[in-house]
């Protein structure tokens, strides 16, 4: 038997059948002919009261790649400060809701870049090449764009399931090379919006949180000296964690918070009036989502117990293990009737592809199961239906729901 990791908390006091938004599993999968994503705005609302209560003063960016589904954007777009996003079809999505754009992420092409400049989305420039292109379409529209830079760090976020600085990368431009940036930005006219600076993602030490945000103030102060020039907005990044495995532990986001407060009451004059942002994705909505499937077939091989269900890697590519991690290991899972049942038999848990990488739980310890029994696979609100191969070997995709929204809270 190998371990699981922890049910969230919203879930995990759940007994007997489960619910999400309020509903049973049963419920949400009645009349579909498979699997399905559930997605309860009740915890995303919890998590961003939580940011704001830790995060006085601090902007609230929400990453859309983590989850683009467009009725969790509109409610979204009535709780977070911006969206960022990384493509023209993301763009596209948002380009509507009335918030702060930012577009990040390297290759942008021409048309993409005209679109954001049109959209007077702000930029984040990835090289200077790409500063030459943004301004050269901005000077033939007639149109001043919004430019930011993104820096390619000196320092790495210590723990992070994917470093994003502190090392050669495609993202970003190098430290050193900013200031002379800025000052050509500033000197073609454009308005120049700041720094966005990403250090890496997925950590669940706050000190080491702490830490890297510390030295991203600093290094900000650094380049608008350098520069001579104020920020007006600095994006932090995020890296906020959430607890995916056995031994994995909530993220202190209160300590993060205070030291924030700290260090952004002592910096440095340059960054006097500058705005502070941090940009989140799967920490607000990872688990908020459960991903729901049948079982299809029950069977015996080599003395090992197999469920197999009615989708897979196709639909949940990351609890597969196959997504940004190295050593697979046992996303949280649940008979989704039998939720706080004993766990007395074990048996691992797969989809339907003919490939040995669709397995979703490797010799895990679950209640009794019966073909037709709902499985819940939980932190599904985040790099799930998007991020999955959902045209692989021709299944269906999953449908995905929004629970309805109770007592919205608005953005402040």
């Amino acid at each position: 038997m190998k371990p699981m990791g922890p049910i969230p908390p919203e879930f995990a006091a759940q007994q007997g059948a489960l619910t999400v938004g309020g509903r049973r599993a049963a419920e949400w999968l009645a009349g579909r002919d498979g699997p399905v994503f559930v997605y309860d705005p009740a915890i995303m609302q919890a998590r961003v009261a939580r940011f704001r209560a830790a995060f006085a003063g601090v902007d609230l960016h929400y990453a859309i790649k983590a989850n683009p589904f467009p009725p969790l954007l509109a409610a979204m777009a009535q709780w977070v400060d911006g969206f960022d996003v990384a493509s023209s079809g993301e763009l596209a999505r948002v380009a509507g809701l009335g918030r702060p754009i930012s577009f990040a992420g390297p290759g942008k092409r021409d048309a993409e870049l005209t679109a954001a400049i049109r959209a007077r989305v702000t930029i984040n420039l990835e090289s200077e090449g790409e500063a030459q292109r943004a301004l050269a379409i901005a000077g033939a529209l007639g149109i001043t764009p919004r430019l930011a830079v993104r820096v390619n760090p000196d320092v790495e976020l210590r723990g992070s399931g994917m470093k994003m600085g502190g090392r050669p990368s495609p993202f970003g431009i190098d430290a050193d090379r900013v200031p002379a940036l800025v000052r050509a930005i500033l000197s073609a006219g454009a308005d120049w919006r700041g720094f966005h600076i990403y250090a890496g993602s997925q950590a669940l030490d706050a000190q080491a949180i702490v830490d890297t945000q510390g030295a991203t103030v600093a290094l900000a102060a650094r380049l608008a000296e350098a520069a001579g020039a104020m920020p007006p907005l600095v994006n932090l990044g995020g890296g906020f964690g959430v607890p995916y495995f056995a031994g994995d532990r909530a993220l202190d986001i209160d300590h993060v918070g205070a030291a924030l407060a700290e260090t952004l009451a002592e910096r440095p004059a340059i960054l006097g009036d500058s705005r502070f942002a941090i940009e989140l994705g799967r920490w607000l909505v990872a688990e908020a989502g459960v991903y729901l499937a049948r079982i299809v077939d029950r069977k015996e091989s080599g003395g090992e117990t197999f469920l197999i269900l009615d989708g897979g890697l196709n639909h949940q590519l990351a609890a597969s293990g196959n997504f940004g991690t190295v050593v697979r290991r046992n996303y949280p899972l649940a008979l989704a009737d039998a939720m706080g049942a004993e766990g007395t038999q074990t048996v691992s848990v797969v989809g339907p592809l003919c490939t040995p990488l669709d397995r979703l739980g490797d010799r895990v310890a679950l209640p009794p199961a019966r073909v037709g029994d709902a499985v819940a696979i939980f932190l599904a609100g985040a790099y799930g239906a998007t991020a999955s191969p959902s045209a692989f070997l021709g299944h269906d995709p999953a449908a995905e729901v929004m629970a309805e929204m109770i007592d919205p809270i608005a953005r402040p």
